[in-house]
């Protein structure tokens, strides 16, 4: 460990040596400098302005990172939010439309975060272009959307990716596809940070290159680079002098997240005359979603609280389900002349994440981030609307994609609805093992998705495989021992049936 670190790190745990800290502080700050103008010297000219602009937006970031001591919320500051600062949907949809819902949706851009790579799941390339219901993939689904409401209504709502270098290239070639279709598409890239060194807090780049051996020394900084990104890239602009008030941003693999008339309306003719320049779609937690931020009222001002800012003594009463009621699905209504304020004053205020990572030789490095929703105390006159549970269904782990692929969903204009045939409103609680993890694995062991309009809880652990119509009722455990196989027939009905290693199958 650098001298550097030890000292900052001795320093930072001592009280009262606040000029001792100030000198570390600035040695690090200017080691950090000397290291980013060395990387800065490498980019080509075409590439030299971008890169400026990367590394002073990771300067600024890293000068924060050493400012902030331990958690960033004071406990005993956080309250709950006023009654009417969290709205009920229903009280929201009540309302009805407007005749000229048209001339509402002009004013709207769809904003996806398209910046993740299907790893998780197994596969090469961005998360987006992972076929999730009938070989369409997260993208195909959201410009089906969008198209679906631009022929509705005759209007022009554009789709806007919010793109990382991990995915930039990959997506574009797919664009190409939807060139007829009724959608304008824009693209932009989120900045490129470069990953410190956890021990001697230093950059491990040399260079600006990214690929090859430097492809694991950069990093995309987490959702919250959207304002800067955004702005930076000239489309906001374009898009204000376009006549565009408002962006519905979302995470690209959670297909509830579509255009809702409802709560735009709300927006753009609010009850009371004044604008939310802010909204928040949070929805009610279940002990699956314990971990989810969630919206409190903090130092007067609604306030996102994240599982990472939580002082470690208060983490259990802030995964109460009784206490913190709701989270956040990152379904966020935004108006553009807001960001172009706040982002011309630097007025947008973020927490920073700290994500460590282990790299593949073993190196420890961190990640400093930020999330798009912890902005939501830096606007004026900011909501939350609690939505149905149906507007948050994310596709993380091929147990997700299992359920959008199984009859409980139809597909309608890129839009997946809950069978009506289903009796209870909550989807099953599907647990499918490591053998199931990646997307390949997974598709190989069910010869057609089983039907699961009666399931209530689907676990299944080993070396196990589906035949052709296949139902599951009630719950179902199948646990295949290790080196036993279990194939469950084509055909077969499994209620509240436990299979166990030798394919025995027993009453639930």
């Amino acid at each position: 460990m650098s001298s550097f670190a030890q000292d900052f790190r001795r320093a930072m745990s001592q009280a009262g040596t606040s000029q001792f800290q100030e000198v570390i502080r600035q040695e690090l700050e200017y080691s950090m400098k000397v290291e980013l103008d060395k990387i800065l010297a490498t980019a080509p000219s075409n590439e030299l302005e971008h890169t400026k602009k990367d590394l002073e937006g990771f300067k600024k970031l890293f000068h924060r990172f050493l400012q902030e001591k331990g958690p960033s919320v004071d406990w005993g500051k956080i309250q709950r939010p006023p009654e009417d600062s969290i709205q009920p949907y229903e009280k929201i949809k009540a309302r009805g439309l407007p005749d000229n819902i048209a001339s509402v949706l002009n004013k709207l851009v769809v904003v996806k975060l398209n910046g993740g790579l299907g790893t998780s799941m197994g596969c090469k390339g961005p998360k987006s272009l992972i076929g999730v219901r009938n070989e369409n993939t997260f993208l195909d689904l959201t410009v089906q959307q969008i198209e679906h409401l631009n022929k509705t209504y005759n209007t022009d709502v554009p789709l806007v990716l919010m793109n990382s270098f991990n995915t930039d290239e990959d997506t574009k070639k797919i664009l190409q596809k939807y060139s007829h279709s009724r959608v304008k598409i824009y693209t932009f890239n989120q900045s490129r940070y470069p990953r410190i060194n956890k021990e001697t807090l230093l950059p491990i780049a040399k260079d600006v290159s990214y690929s090859g051996e430097n492809t694991e020394c950069w990093y995309p900084p987490g959702h919250g680079d959207i304002y800067a990104s955004f702005y930076n890239s000239g489309l906001l602009d374009n898009l204000i002098g376009e006549g565009k008030e408002y962006i519905f941003v979302s995470n690209i693999d959670n297909l509830g997240a579509t255009v809702d008339l409802y709560i735009l309306n709300h927006l753009m003719n609010p009850p009371n005359g004044k604008r939310c320049e802010f909204v928040m779609e949070v929805t009610n937690k279940t002990r699956a979603d314990v971990k989810g931020g969630t919206l409190t009222q903090y130092e007067n001002k609604l306030r996102l609280v994240e599982i990472a800012q939580v002082p470690k003594a208060h983490v259990d009463e802030f995964k109460s389900v009784s206490k913190f009621k709701i989270f956040n699905t990152n379904n966020l209504w935004i108006a553009l002349s807001a960001i172009k304020r706040l982002q011309e004053k630097n007025a947008i205020d973020m927490e920073i994440i700290v994500n460590p990572k282990t790299l593949d030789g073993g190196l420890n490095v961190i990640q400093l981030e930020t999330a798009v929703g912890a902005a939501i105390k830096s606007f004026e006159n900011s909501l939350g609307i609690n939505v149905p549970r149906s507007r948050f269904l994310p596709v993380k782990t091929t147990s997700d994609l299992l359920l959008v692929m199984s009859n409980l969903y139809s597909l309608n204009a890129g839009s997946l609805t809950m069978s009506e045939k289903r009796e209870f409103p909550t989807v099953p609680l599907v647990k499918l093992g490591s053998s199931f993890t990646k997307v390949q694995d997974y598709l190989r062991r069910f010869e057609s998705i089983p039907d699961m309009l009666e399931l209530d809880h689907l676990t299944v652990s080993g070396d196990v495989t589906f035949g052709k119509n296949v139902s599951l009722k009630g719950t179902v455990i199948i646990i295949a021992n290790h080196g036993d196989r279990i194939d469950i027939p084509a055909g077969a009905l499994l209620e509240n049936k436990i299979v166990s290693g030798n394919l025995r199958i027993l009453d639930h």
